[in-house]
């Protein structure tokens, strides 16, 4: 099974699209898939209850029973997976925040020269969208944070790679909006010549993680 979560409030957008082309070659590979849109879900972020290192618990596992829970369970079983988010004001979005949050934190160990708890390897990836163009990422730090999300992920999980697809399209309307830095015709170039490319990378991707280490 590969899982793709989508960390965008918009369905059949752009994070969105990518995710289902994911989807798309892991399924020409045979895989079984799922997409599951956090927005849809009641959860919050790490309590930072600890209930995942107590001692009389379940050591690596969050305790917390809520719908992020569902989706962690699915994390355990699955063969690989995919987060996509947005970047809202340089960070992903809060959603796919707190659910990175509850996933990360309860395979951290804290005892000395203890590995993470997650107990085996499997493939995971990282799409970004954004409004920057991809010159601006360093500038804007947006390289650094894309390797700290890779970084982590590959700690974790034991392998991560990532596709991060700037100069997106922000809407199928510029008029209705106060949006006179961007060039909708411009936009609707990139959105028409540049984004396809994406896709086709975004189906690369899909059908790397369906291939199991």
């Amino acid at each position: 099974m590969v899982l793709a979560i989508n960390g965008s409030p918009r369905k059949s957008w752009n994070t969105h699209m990518l995710l289902e082309k994911t989807l798309e070659g892991a399924a020409s590979n045979g895989a079984e898939t799922e997409i599951i849109n956090l927005y849809e879900l009641d959860y919050k972020g790490c309590y930072s209850c600890f209930g995942c290192k107590r001692q009389d618990g379940l050591n690596g596992r969050c305790v917390v029973n809520d719908d992020a829970r569902l989706v962690l369970d699915k994390i355990e079983e699955c063969d690989a997976f995919i987060l996509g988010s947005p970047i809202y004001i340089g960070e992903v979005s809060g959603m796919m925040r707190a659910f990175y949050e509850r996933l990360i934190f309860q395979y951290i160990s804290y005892d000395n020269d203890s590995p993470p708890l997650f107990n085996m390897k499997i493939k995971t990836a990282f799409i970004f969208t954004t409004n920057a163009s991809a010159s601006a990422y360093e500038q804007t730090g947006y390289t650094a944070m894309f390797q700290r999300y890779e970084n982590m992920l590959a700690r974790i999980f034991g392998e991560c790679r990532t596709l991060a697809v700037g100069e997106t399209l922000q809407t199928d309307d510029y008029s209705k909006y106060h949006m006179s830095r961007f060039d909708e015709q411009e936009r609707r170039r990139i959105r028409n010549e540049i984004f396809p490319l994406e896709c086709e990378k975004a189906i690369e991707l899909g059908i790397w993680a369906s291939e199991l280490f």
